[in-house]
């Protein structure tokens, strides 16, 4: 677990990293490629050994190489102790570098994950995914947490997105965001622009950024991605009281 400069969590946790999306704007992956030297070391090294498991589970042990497998889904053990050594109350973003709820992902390394979370209830934990339909799937075998400290984000860059029904707390991350969004359902709603130097970069006007805080119903949190498109005076960052930690508020 590291502290994160993602202005609406104040951790990462990375159980699991990874994704076989290849969305063209990923910055997680561009992270993983930074450390392809230090891959091939490693590799020479856990030859012969225990050191990784069935289906990309790895053991780091001695050997420390951030990404062991590039940016195949690969499954950290080791780390689901991480929320325990935390005592202070988080806002953690689970799996930042990977979608946890991709249909690639084993059911298995999901729970892990979720029992993890359940023995470090000081925290709140926010999950996000492109596949949405993944929490109904868990939800129908009694598999997804009804916890309030658990919170289900789906990630759309345009068009609407539902809510896939209630007593769960459910969030959207409009980022990057192309188009009009339009969400139904939901507690938050995170609207960011596309960083980074991409050659097809798409910049979300200030209309695009207005009608999908319009269409919101609830909290919106802008991140300051967008400040330069529309200014700092009418940035918002609002966040559900539910998701407060201790000592914050909303202004």
């Amino acid at each position: 677990m590291q502290k994160t400069g993602i202005e609406w969590a104040t951790m990462t946790w990375n159980p699991v990293t990874g994704c076989l999306n290849n969305c063209q704007y990923c910055y997680a992956r561009k992270i993983a490629n930074r450390f392809e030297s230090s891959l091939e070391t490693f590799q020479k090294k856990m030859i012969s050994s225990e050191y990784v498991g069935k289906n990309n589970e790895c053991y780091q042990g001695e050997y420390h190489c951030p990404f062991p497998f590039g940016f195949e889904p690969t499954f950290y053990k080791e780390r689901l102790i991480e929320p325990q050594h935390v005592k202070n109350p988080q806002r953690i973003f689970v799996c930042s570098m990977a979608d946890l709820f991709g249909p690639w992902v084993p059911d298995e390394w999901i729970i892990y994950i979720f029992d993890a979370c359940k023995a470090s209830p000081q925290h709140k934990y926010m999950f996000l995914t492109k596949f949405p339909e993944r929490y109904v799937e868990l939800a129908k075998v009694r598999l997804l947490p009804k916890l309030d400290n658990f919170w289900y984000g789906q990630s759309i860059s345009n068009g609407t997105a539902k809510a896939f029904f209630g007593q769960y707390h459910q969030f959207v991350s409009a980022e990057p965001l192309f188009g009009v969004v339009d969400p139904w359902g939901f507690d938050l709603v995170i609207i960011g622009a596309e960083t980074g130097n991409r050659k097809d970069k798409i910049i979300p006007s200030e209309g695009t950024i207005g009608l999908t805080k319009y269409h919101s119903r609830c909290p919106v949190f802008m991140k300051d991605s967008l400040i330069p498109i529309i200014g700092e005076s009418k940035m918002i960052r609002q966040l559900p009281e539910e998701l407060l930690l201790p000592g914050e508020e909303n202004v």
